[in-house]
């Protein structure tokens, strides 16, 4: 994955629209933030914080990318973004509808300088429908997408807020794979630029495919009654003797089959996917009884290398300081922090690492001088406040 020459324009902040362009960034893109010549994205300054004082959220997800702090409320700081723009491949913006038009950056004010660019907004809810305009964080995506509702154990119990901000990373992750799909498209003659509009709450929608169909079709899957959610015992999570946790995820016969044979319970072998309810139950207390034998680490050291389907329940820390973890390079060291890297691996990698993420405007006068800009010029923007 090489994006090399890719140049993108990133008006975003936080984390959904950074993590979507830090991918971008890793595949090679070069990514300029456009931040306001306050303070910037104030990821910069959210708490945790790493060593160097920076919030640990924008030192994710801005490694690489190069910063411009410029004020699109004036005339100037919009004729100098839109100068910007006509250079380049891909503009990305996570404001909430309508903010851009008001800015005079949106896609129709882009298009009469670079009748090819791809403009991708990120939003909530989308830029149209009866939410548009609504406000809200990951939470409120989950909620109303269906997924906080299928966390709980059971209908009685509350739901479960995911440890990860899903719809954050998920809207994020799609965004760049459209921006990449539209860039192909570009690149094949299919299009002559155009915009994209992606909803975080439709991103986690469509995640529901396990249970869509029962949904659509006068069904109303419940927590804890799928396949999936908790009422097959063969695909469940179970406590171990030091009251951690293991996954037991056997859907398949075969995979029942070597589980069974595996910790000595080949008479259970016949109950996989029974339709009866007390048989069900009757399993899953025999599998709680069982791997409450055991402690979570020599149930991975007896099944780990097996195809029994089973896995230990690891923390965060835990999973990114792993074997596995080291043994996939997933660890971006490259930085003054280490940071969860591109998730995937190719014979075509950028040549560099992204490195540190940028200070505040920090790129402001480079990028500025490769636009056509001089000193003067730019010294004058700066005494106007209109750069940092």
């Amino acid at each position: 994955m090489r994006l090399d020459g890719v140049r993108v324009l990133d008006l975003s902040r936080l984390l959904p629209g950074p993590y979507a362009t830090q991918l971008l960034a890793d595949a090679g893109a070069d990514v300029i933030k456009i931040e306001d010549t306050d303070a910037g994205d104030y990821a910069r300054i959210l708490p945790p914080y790493t060593d160097a004082g920076v919030g640990a959220i924008f030192d994710a997800v801005n490694r690489g990318k190069r910063s411009v702090a410029l004020d699109l409320k004036t005339d100037r700081g919009r004729e100098a973004f839109l100068d910007l723009a006509a250079e380049a491949d891909v503009v990305f913006e996570q404001f909430r509808p309508g903010v851009v038009e008001r800015l005079g950056v949106d896609y129709e004010a882009v298009r009469t300088v670079n009748d090819d660019v791809i403009y991708c907004s990120l939003s909530g809810f989308g830029q149209d429908g009866p939410h548009a305009d609504r406000v809200g964080h990951d939470l409120n995506y989950v909620g109303m997408a269906g997924l906080l509702d299928m966390t709980r154990a059971d209908e009685e119990s509350e739901p479960q807020m995911p440890g990860y901000p899903v719809g954050d990373m998920a809207g994020g992750l799609f965004a760049a794979f459209s921006v990449v799909g539209a860039l192909l498209s570009r690149e094949l003659g299919n299009t002559a630029g155009e915009y994209v509009d992606v909803a975080m709450t439709d991103v986690v929608a469509s995640f529901s495919q396990a249970v869509a169909h029962d949904a659509l079709t006068g069904g109303d899957p419940r927590p804890g009654d799928t396949e999936l959610s908790g009422s097959l015992p063969w695909y469940d999570t179970y406590e171990t003797a030091d009251g951690n946790y293991v996954t037991l995820a056997a859907l398949e016969p075969k995979f029942w089959d070597a589980f069974c044979e595996a910790v000595g319970r080949e008479e259970l072998a016949d109950a996989h996917m029974t339709g009866d309810p007390a048989e069900r139950e009757a399993v899953r207390e025999e599998l709680e009884a069982l791997f409450a034998e055991r402690t979570r680490e020599e149930w991975e050291a007896e099944l780990g290398d097996t195809e029994a389907m089973v896995a230990p329940v690891r923390t965060p820390a835990e999973a990114l300081d792993s074997e596995a973890a080291d043994a996939r390079d997933l660890i971006d060291h490259s930085g003054t922090v280490p940071r969860v890297g591109f998730p995937a691996q190719s014979t075509a990698e950028p040549e560099e690492a992204a490195g540190a993420p940028p200070g505040h405007g920090e790129h402001t006068d480079d990028v500025l001088e490769a636009a056509g800009y001089d000193a003067n010029r730019i010294a004058d923007l700066r005494e106007d406040g209109i750069i940092e």
